[in-house]
């Protein structure tokens, strides 16, 4: 099964932005579906944002319009790319794919923290 490190995260002002990067293991990476989560204390975790293996991309409406999901498949990379941050944006970030959704099996995900 595909291995998932998530990576980029950190503490931002409001209106900054982030990279965050989600590093693939495994042969099969161009196939797969990604997935960006996040869970904020207190809360469920959430999609944010989905691309396919064609590149088709999707984005929850709180973030459309100011986060961007790419991948590099040469890389077995998934990207989020995150402007215009703000507070309610605080959360912990993870990257997945829909069998190790289906086992509910997450890894450790990245903080991201924007402060006001």
């Amino acid at each position: 099964q595909v291995q998932l490190v998530e990576s980029g995260g950190g503490l931002v002002q409001a209106g900054g932005s982030l990279r965050l990067s989600c590093a693939a293991s495994g042969n099969i990476f161009s196939i797969y579906t990604m997935y960006w989560y996040r869970q904020a204390p207190g809360q469920q975790r959430e999609l944010v944002a989905t691309i396919t293996s064609g590149g088709i991309t999707n984005y929850a409406d709180s973030v459309k319009g100011r986060f961007t999901i790419s991948r590099d498949n040469a890389k077995n990379t998934l990207y989020l790319q995150m402007n215009s941050l703000k507070p309610e944006d605080t959360a912990v970030y993870y990257c997945n794919v829909p069998t190790r959704i289906a086992l509910g099996s997450w890894g450790q995900g990245t903080q991201v923290t924007v402060s006001s």
